[in-house]
């Protein structure tokens, strides 16, 4: 039942709060305001204050298919005022309830905000080709498709219970095997290996030479020297013993504009979106009183999130634009 009214409030929100101002994130803003230059026409109806005007009413009205004729008839239209004025009721006692402070309802007041203030001011049409050619010209290394090498790993680790000596010895024995069979290495890895790859037979996946996140960058130095289907001799890094082999290497591939045209575009798009969104809030921020506790923030203890090794680690940001999303688009 509290989700059905979360999700009502929140479609329901967007016709009320044109008489009465959401609450987002401590300010106060009025959807009305955001779309002043539409009139809302002659108010059909009084809800404890609250108003359901012409506009709304026609909006509602025109989602209703006519039993006979093509217009409404009297009780038809009558269906659609008590059905609005149902909505202000419903809008009340969700706000009686305090349901505007639920994180859901509030999200959807956030996101429906952004759309109307910021996201909606920025459409496709206002880059021409000229703005996205000169963004291409000027960042042209970020259409490359860097050159990777494939990756497979066994780290012998240095331990208390195993000296430098023998974690080097040992790296060294199952050297032997590998060349003497390199088709078992990811067996041998799943049995000997002490890094997060084990479990994936040392396959750390392709990696550009630049490196990537977890993985020694001397590991990623010391593949890029090597040929396709190569084995490492034993070498040391900070985590330990290792041993490589390379089972393919993809070359740089350069693009050209009209390929990464799209892949431009969002991009010009998403840092224009990112600068409205950035001066939308420094706006919300400068007209605010906000106080924060630092000394009760740094009690907290929050623990890193744990992810995943290899491909697919990381996650989506927290507020504002999401890169490589385009918002608004038209």
């Amino acid at each position: 039942m509290r989700n059905a009214i979360i999700g009502l409030f929140g479609f329901v929100f967007l016709t009320a709060c044109g008489e009465q101002g959401g609450t987002v994130g401590g300010s106060v803003q009025s959807a009305g305001s955001l779309a002043a230059d539409v009139p809302p026409g002659e108010v059909l109806a009084t809800v404890d204050g609250l108003t359901v005007d012409e506009k709304s009413f026609e909006a509602a009205a025109a989602r209703k298919i006519p039993a006979s004729g093509d217009a409404l008839s009297a009780d038809e239209k009558k269906e659609v005022l008590d059905r609005l004025v149902d909505e202000k009721l419903l809008y009340k006692a969700a706000l009686a309830k305090g349901l505007d402070q639920d994180p859901k309802v509030q999200k959807v007041m956030i996101n429906t905000l952004l759309r109307e203030a910021v996201y909606g001011n920025v459409r496709n049409s206002d880059f021409t080709d000229e703005n996205l050619q000169a963004y291409f010209d000027k960042h042209v290394d970020e259409f490359v498709v860097p050159a990777k090498v494939q990756i497979q790993r066994i780290l012998v680790k240095v331990t208390d219970e195993r000296p430098d000596a023998a974690a080097k010895a040992e790296a060294q024995r199952i050297r032997v095997q590998v060349v003497a069979d390199p088709k078992g290495f990811k067996e041998l890895a799943k049995k000997h290996s002490e890094d997060p790859y084990r479990r994936r037979g040392g396959d750390v996946g392709f990696v550009p030479k630049k490196g990537k996140p977890g993985l020694d960058q001397a590991v990623v130095d010391k593949a890029f020297g090597m040929k396709k289907d190569g084995i490492s001799k034993v070498f040391k890094s900070d985590d330990g013993y290792n041993i490589l082999m390379v089972p393919n290497r993809r070359e740089k591939v350069e693009r050209t504009f009209q390929q990464m045209k799209g892949s431009v575009l969002r991009k010009v798009k998403n840092e224009k979106l990112k600068s409205l969104y950035d001066d939308f809030v420094a706006n919300l921020r400068g007209g605010s009183t906000i106080v924060t506790h630092d000394d009760k923030l740094a009690a907290i203890e929050v623990k890193a999130a744990r992810r995943p090794a290899g491909p697919g680690m990381g996650g989506p940001g927290t507020g504002g634009p999401r890169p490589g999303k385009v918002h608004g688009g038209k």
